[in-house]
């Protein structure tokens, strides 16, 4: 599991350390660097995957697009460069890519610059790829590897119903896709791979397939789905219904809900121990109690699996049903982080982190932490603006 992510000259951040709990929870205030802190981890994967002998953090890739340096450099104090650090337990790693001094404002990949270690008998080092064969003899340098690119991003910006979905290999479909486009190819592929005791559903088979039906009709009651390739194509058809007297129906007859948390329900149920899940918005299209189950889900994922939980939300349905994870036993408040951003300000902490309790109390609110819904009913109260 990850412990803690530092970014320096990053984006908004001009110096950052960022504690990882197995679930954290990024909230706050737009443009305040909730969707940095996942990108700096998506750039990582993306390098990794992509150019892994490169020695480059590459801005644009299969998985985020980010533009050029311009883009990412902190524009008050960057000088041409970033700094991105990883922890796991003990053992810690900080890259510093700096971009050519020729037009480097333009530049669509950082070299690598410098890679220093703590926690670990390994020298500092200039430029090479992020991770050298020397390095990865180590065996906890290996599994941050591992962590690390095997980070199964899933952003907000999801697909949305299509007719049919794309269909590549197996392994291929190990995560659902940047945009859940794989999701149901995932089914296709290890839809008989067994679920984790915690997360199934009684009176159902713990395989991934039954499992992902079965907790379709929980967020939606009656919903069903069924998942068939297109003969002689690179292809699966996905059909959904809402009832089960009624025929499975094209996705884009049915509804967004559906299909926008079908790709969240795949790669919750197939999480397995030492998976990083990387999660914006998961509240997108779902009536505020589905909401609220996609973040009790989501606990009990970090809690159960072994699997590392990264989301951003801008619902407190999402965060009270975390909460009620917590006050149910299915998860621990030390296994829960709160990580409320909001826009740098003279005498404010960019970052600040609110503690829960064993009952799922929040120990302070600081202001805009969720709390428009106060504010609006006191103006109706006639308590204040």
């Amino acid at each position: 599991m990850l412990t803690q992510l530092d970014l320096r000259t990053f984006k908004c951040f001009e110096r950052k350390c960022l504690p990882l709990a197995p679930l954290t929870v990024l909230t706050g205030l737009n443009a305040s660097g909730k969707s940095t802190t996942i990108q700096a981890l998506t750039l990582v994967q993306q390098s990794l995957s992509e150019r892994p002998a490169d020695g480059v953090l590459a801005l644009n890739g299969d998985t985020v697009n980010l533009g050029a340096a311009l883009d990412l450099v902190h524009d008050e104090v960057g000088r041409r460069s970033v700094g991105i650090g990883v922890s796991r337990g003990e053992l810690r790693v900080d890259w510093s890519f700096t971009a050519p001094e020729d037009g480097w404002l333009l530049a669509m990949e950082l070299p690598l610059s410098n890679a220093r270690w703590s926690g670990v008998d390994l020298p500092e080092r200039e430029g090479g790829p992020l991770f050298t064969e020397d390095e990865l003899a180590v065996t906890a340098v290996a599994a941050l590897r591992q962590a690390l690119i095997g980070a199964a991003y899933l952003s907000a910006e999801r697909l949305g119903p299509r007719e049919t979905y794309p269909l590549g290999s197996a392994e291929a479909h190990r995560t659902v896709g940047a945009l859940g486009e794989r999701a149901p190819g995932t089914l296709y592929w290890h839809g008989r791979r067994e679920v984790h005791p915690a997360l199934c559903l009684p009176d159902t088979p713990p395989t991934l397939l039954r499992q992902t039906d079965a907790w379709l009709g929980e967020f939606f009651p009656g919903a069903g789905m069924e998942i068939e390739r297109v003969s002689r194509t690179n292809l699966v058809r996905l059909g959904l219904r809402t009832s089960a007297r009624s025929d499975f129906r094209r996705p884009q007859n049915v509804g967004f809900g559906l299909s926008n948390v079908l790709p969240i329900l795949v790669a919750a149920l197939n999480a397995s121990p030492g998976d990083l899940l990387l999660i914006e918005n998961p509240e997108v299209h779902l009536h505020p109690a589905g909401q609220a189950k996609i973040g009790r889900l989501l606990a009990r994922v970090a809690a159960a699996t072994g699997a590392q939980v990264i989301l951003e939300t801008h619902s407190d349905h999402v965060l009270n049903g975390v909460r009620r994870a917590v006050r149910e036993r299915e998860t621990r408040p030390d296994q829960v982080g709160l990580l409320f951003f909001r826009p740098p300000q003279e005498g404010l902490d960019q970052v600040v982190s609110p503690q829960l309790d064993v009952e799922g109390n929040i120990d302070h609110w600081p202001e805009g932490f969720f709390d428009q819904f106060e504010k609006d009913m006191s103006y109706f109260a006639g308590w204040g603006d």
